[in-house]
């Protein structure tokens, strides 16, 4: 297990139509390889303080945005390797750092602040979590992920989401991945991910499928969404099947 992983990198989002992937993947399939995760659903915990102060500044913050979140591949069990990540934003660059441990080290930490180890990238992680007051699930966010990289240029990688859903109950990764759908069923979110400039073949090919810059965050997001959906009835999702709820 990897425990410890640090990221400083350039991170750009686009919201794609069905067609506009399928043309923009014709282009550029030819110089991308699957990453480890291939195809996977991706859960995400996101922490906050109880007046979700966290994606509050985020929200309205110009330069500098930060957020705390619990990430697994699929629904995880006790001993799944999970990542703990701490994410920030300095003018459009961004900085993580990713703590690997099982959820049950995970929810130990969380609950009661027991480092499942030392190390640097704990000490900032536990450093922004005192800072907030130790903040707790706010909000799961949840997607299927493709996920690519250029073996020429290996600090290159794509990510396309679908199905992006969220919920502010069952606040676990061990409960599923169960939401409300947050962009409608056509919609992909691309997110290109690299240490400088991305590579010419890649530049063009977004140009020619007229593919422009989206400032789409998914907690910020759904985060929006639940203030004005509180006493509304809402879809919920998991691996396209839905049923209506009222929260």
């Amino acid at each position: 297990m990897d425990a410890i992983t640090i990221f400083k990198r350039i991170e750009k989002k686009y919201l794609l139509s069905e067609a506009q992937y399928v043309a923009l993947f014709r282009d550029i399939g030819s110089h991308l390889k699957p990453d480890e995760y291939g195809q996977s659903t991706v859960v995400s915990l996101y922490l906050d303080t109880p007046d979700h102060r966290i994606i509050r500044n985020s929200i309205d913050a110009i330069d500098y945005k930060e957020k705390i979140r619990l990430r697994s591949y699929g629904t995880a069990t006790a001993n799944t390797t999970v990542f703990l990540e701490l994410k920030k934003k300095y003018k459009g660059v961004v900085y993580k750092r990713r703590a690997a441990m099982t959820l049950t080290e995970a929810e130990r930490y969380l609950r009661m602040g027991m480092k499942p180890f030392e190390s640097q990238i704990m000490s900032e992680i536990d450093w922004a979590m005192k800072l907030y007051q130790w903040p707790s699930g706010a909000m799961m966010i949840a997607c299927e992920r493709e996920a690519w990289f250029d073996e020429e240029h290996p600090d290159l990688r794509l990510t396309f989401d679908r199905n992006i859903r969220y919920r502010e109950n069952e606040l676990r990764l061990d409960r599923g991945s169960a939401g409300i759908t947050l962009l409608p069923e056509d919609r992909v979110l691309l997110e290109i991910k690299t240490a400088g400039a991305m590579p010419l073949w890649l530049a063009d090919a977004l140009d020619a499928e007229g593919i422009l810059p989206s400032s789409f965050s998914k907690y910020g997001t759904a985060y929006s969404q639940t203030l004005k959906e509180k006493i509304n009835p809402v879809s919920i999702t998991e691996g396209g099947n839905k049923h209506v709820v009222n929260l």
